[in-house]
C-alpha cells in the first residue's frame, strides 16, 4: 500500500482558469480540495491570455440585438476542427457557453469590456474581453473567491505520479513538494491521498519542445511559442502511463497572429488579433499581394504565411487601429508595430515591389466600395474597414505555438477515458489538457470558455463521488 502523507477529498492538479473553476465547484458541493501549481505563481497560460471568451447568445449580443445561436457557434467549432472533433463534447462547451459568462460576472464578479468582437472563422460578433484585457482578470477573481473558503492551494509543487489502486482507480498524486522549474530534481518527494477523485488541469505542452516535436517535427525549436515557461507536457505523460487514451495529440495550433519581433504572446499579438486581421489585410513582402482571406481560422492563416517561407506584413489604417488603441499605443512605445503617412513609405521600409502594394489596397477597397466578391473568399459585406485613413500601421508577422487542442480522452462528465473509452476511475479533466474538443484547430477566444465549461463539470462530478467510490 502507498504510504500516504497527507489526504484531501479531491486533488486538483494546476491551477489555471480550468483547475480554479473545478476547485470552487467542487468546494461549494463539500469537498475538501487542494490544488496544486508547479510554478511560483498560480494561473498557467491563463493568466497571461488576453482574457477573450466566445458564447453564442451572451448578453452583450442579447443587449446589441446579434443573432446567434448554439448550434451556429456548434457549426463553427467544427467547421474550423476540419469535422474531427469529438461532437458530443462541443455540444456541451456550445450549450453552456453562455451560462458560463454569466458566472464569472455574476458569481465571481469578473468584470467585462463593453466590446463584442468577431474573430477569424466565427460567423458572428460573439467574443467578450475581460476589462484588463487579460486573463488574470479571470484568476484574480476566481482566486479572491477562493479566499473566502477552505480550498489550500499550494504553489511550486510538482505531480509526477498519478497513483492507482489494483483495480486502476486513481487514489492520489505523487509530488515533488518546493520545485523550482529550472530543476527537474528539485523538491521533496510527498504523497497525497485523494479520497475522492483526482483532477486534472495541467494544460498544454506549446513550450515543450521535446514533446511537441514528438508529434510534429517541424515545430522545432525555431518556432517559438506564446505559452509561459510550465507550459510542458507531465500532467499529460502521467495520464498516458496509466492509458489514458491519447487524442490528437499531433495536432498543434500555431497563432497567426504571433509577432516577429518580439518573445512570448508579446504586446503584437493583441493588436494583430483585435486590429490587423478584422479590419486590416495580410500582404506577402516579397510581392505586395494578399495572402488568405484575413477572417479565416488561425490554421489557415497561420499555414498562408508558412507558405510564403518568411514573415509577413501585417496592415491596417488609422480608423481600423482604433479597433484597439491600447495596444496599439504600447506596440508602438516598444516598436513591434510602426507607422507610415504614406503606403509607399511602407512599401519603401519592408522592401515590397514599387507600387504593387499601392495596387493592392486600391484592390481591396474597391470591392468593399462596390461591394464585389474577395478572391480570398473574406465576407467584405459585412463590416469590412477599407484601408483610406492614415497613418497606416504595420507589423511583422511570424506563427508561433500557441496552443494543443489534443490531449486526454474525456467525456460528458470529464472522465478521463482510456483506450476502450471506458472511464478510468475516479481521474477527471479539463482545459487544454484534454483532447477532442477543437479538433484540428480551435477557434479564437473557446479555450477560456471551454476550460470554465469543464472546470466546473469536473469539479462537480468529482465531489459527488462518495470516498473510495470508483464511478
Amino acid at each position: 500500500m502507498t504510504p500516504w502523507n497527507e489526504q484531501t477529498d479531491i486533488v486538483i492538479v494546476g491551477s489555471g482558469v480550468a483547475g480554479l473553476s473545478a476547485a470552487i465547484e467542487a468546494d461549494q458541493a463539500g469537498a475538501s480540495v487542494i490544488v496544486l501549481e508547479k510554478m511560483k505563481i498560480t494561473g498557467g497560460n491563463t493568466r497571461i491570455s488576453d482574457g477573450g471568451l466566445a458564447a453564442p447568445g451572451n448578453y452583450l449580443q442579447k443587449e446589441r440585438g446579434v443573432e446567434d445561436s448554439p448550434d451556429l457557434f456548434y457549426e463553427d467549432m467544427l467547421k474550423a476542427g476540419l469535422g474531427i472533433n469529438h461532437p458530443h463534447l462541443v455540444r456541451i462547451v456550445a450549450d453552456r457557453a453562455a451560462e458560463a459568462i454569466d458566472w464569472t460576472r455574476d458569481v465571481l464578479g469578473v468584470p467585462y469590456l463593453d466590446r463584442l468582437d468577431r474573430f477569424g472563422g466565427h460567423a458572428v460578433a460573439r467574443c467578450l474581453t475581460t476589462i484588463n484585457h487579460s486573463g488574470a482578470d479571470l484568476i484574480r477573481a476566481q482566486r479572491a473567491f477562493l479566499e473566502q473558503t477552505k480550498v489550500d492551494i499550494r504553489t511550486r509543487c510538482l505531480m509526477t505520479r498519478l497513483i492507482t489502486d489494483s483495480s486502476g482507480a486513481v487514489t492520489g498524486v505523487e509530488i515533488r513538494d518546493g520545485y523550482t522549474h529550472d530543476d527537474a530534481k528539485s523538491g521533496t518527494a510527498h504523497t497525497i491521498r485523494a479520497r475522492r477523485a483526482v483532477v486534472l488541469a495541467t494544460g498544454g505542452f506549446g513550450n515543450d519542445i521535446a514533446f511537441r516535436m514528438l508529434q510534429n517535427p517541424k515545430l522545432d525549436e525555431t518556432i517559438k511559442t506564446t505559452n509561459h515557461r510550465g507550459a510542458t507536457a507531465e500532467g499529460l505523460i502521467a495520464a498516458l502511463k496509466i492509458h489514458a487514451a491519447p487524442i490528437h495529440l499531433s495536432w498543434i495550433q500555431v497563432g497567426p497572429w504571433g509577432c516577429a519581433d518580439e518573445t512570448g504572446y508579446g504586446r503584437g499579438a493583441s493588436f494583430a488579433s483585435y486590429s490587423v486581421y478584422p479590419a486590416g489585410i495580410l500582404v506577402d513582402p516579397a510581392t505586395g499581394r494578399r495572402i488568405v482571406n484575413e477572417w479565416a481560422d488561425r490554421r489557415q492563416r497561420s499555414e498562408a504565411i508558412f507558405r510564403t517561407g518568411h514573415e509577413c506584413i501585417g496592415l491596417v489604417d488609422g480608423k481600423g487601429a482604433e479597433k484597439a488603441a491600447d495596444s496599439l499605443k504600447s506596440c508602438l512605445k516598444i516598436g513591434c508595430v510602426k507607422p507610415f503617412e504614406t503606403l509607399a513609405d511602407l512599401a519603401s521600409a519592408y522592401d515590397m515591389p514599387a507600387g504593387q502594394l499601392e495596387a493592392t489596397v486600391k484592390s481591396y477597397n474597391q470591392m468593399i466600395d462596390e461591394k464585389k466578391r474577395d478572391e480570398f473568399g473574406k465576407p467584405l459585406e459585412q463590416d469590412a474597414f477599407p484601408l483610406k485613413t492614415p497613418p497606416f500601421y504595420a507589423i511583422r508577422l511570424w506563427p508561433k505555438v500557441h496552443y494543443c487542442p489534443g490531449g486526454v480522452g474525456i467525456n460528458e462528465k470529464a472522465q478521463v477515458i482510456d483506450l476502450d473509452s471506458r472511464p478510468i476511475p475516479r481521474l477527471y479533466a479539463a482545459g487544454e489538457v484534454c483532447g477532442g474538443i477543437h479538433g484540428a484547430s480551435r477557434l479564437g477566444s473557446c479555450a477560456l470558455t471551454e476550460c470554465i465549461v469543464f472546470g466546473r463539470i469536473a469539479g462537480r462530478q468529482a465531489a459527488a463521488l462518495q470516498p473510495g467510490e470508483s464511478v
